[in-house]
């Protein structure tokens, strides 16, 4: 397809749309890096909750949907996922954050062969670790990530793609609102808990960065969504990755964030990991 036509596909410009407000989003979670992580995901599952919730109503749907123990899971492992992708934006360089939790694709696909009995092949796994490989070189050669912050980043990506998995098993039988709503439904119990003992008052500008957090997040739901119900996956899919084009150039004039050759070099060969296992790993 010639460029011209590609940027004017709608599919496109909708993932366009979606990419923008996640990288816009990351920005405003990282403003608010000296609030506890826990109370950050608090305030977004607030907004999430009332805001699903609504829509679900005025659509006469129900909110519980039909298959409530898989639903329980996707929200728990939204949940966990997004603890510690939150945490990972909040404590480590923004492009480094964001390449990480761009893992959850490969693990997406290794955990699709015991739940969704998606068949994988072999140099699928070879993609795997050289993916493993560009996380040890960001976190060998950039003081500014610890084995903590690599370890939390890679929970977050293994607990996104056990959530997509868990939708995938759901796309059929469950509306998407309604798989939408279990993440707030759960979120708000666990970090409303932390809350309580552990309340620190957002103050000043901290309040419309949390509310930002809730619009962003939900207008990039909401666009990567209707992307991908009018293309196909591999034809949009690959604009995700313009995200960290986007952190890192947040992170070089927002944040005074700069890398080394070989942390720039571990982004890349994740990145290329993760787009080869797209591409490459599609056949049977």
């Amino acid at each position: 397809m010639p460029y011209k036509y590609y940027f004017m596909d709608k599919s496109v410009r909708y993932m366009l749309i979606a990419g923008l407000s996640f990288a816009v989003m990351n920005v405003f979670v990282k403003q608010v890096s000296h609030l506890p992580t826990m109370e950050v995901v608090f305030f977004r599952a607030i907004f999430s909750f009332f805001a699903t919730w609504l829509i679900l109503k005025k659509l006469g749907l129900p909110v519980l949907g039909n298959h409530k123990k898989l639903l329980f899971y996707r929200g728990v492992a939204g949940c966990l996922g997004l603890i510690g992708s939150y945490y990972t934006l909040q404590h480590i360089p923004l492009a480094s954050a964001v390449t990480i939790n761009y893992l959850s694709p490969l693990f997406t696909a290794v955990m699709g062969i015991f739940l969704v009995k998606q068949k994988l092949r072999p140099v699928q796994f070879l993609f795997f670790g050289l993916a493993l490989a560009g996380v040890m070189l960001i976190r060998g050669f950039d003081p500014r990530v610890s084995l903590l912050d690599v370890g939390i980043g890679l929970g977050a990506a293994f607990f996104a793609g056990l959530a997509y998995n868990i939708i995938a098993m759901l796309k059929t039988t469950e509306h998407p609102l309604v798989i939408m709503f279990y993440f707030p439904m759960i979120t708000l119990p666990v970090t409303g808990i932390y809350c309580l003992f552990h309340w620190e008052m957002p103050q000043g500008t901290d309040w419309p960065y949390l509310l930002c957090i809730g619009i962003m997040t939900q207008i990039a739901q909401y666009y990567m969504t209707r992307s991908y119900q009018t293309a196909n996956l591999a034809k949009v899919s690959i604009l995700n990755y313009l995200g960290v084009i986007y952190a890192l150039l947040a992170g070089y004039f927002l944040f005074d964030e700069t890398y080394n050759m070989l942390s720039l070099l571990g982004i890349v060969v994740i990145i290329g990991a993760v787009l080869l296992n797209v591409f490459l790993g599609r056949g049977k």
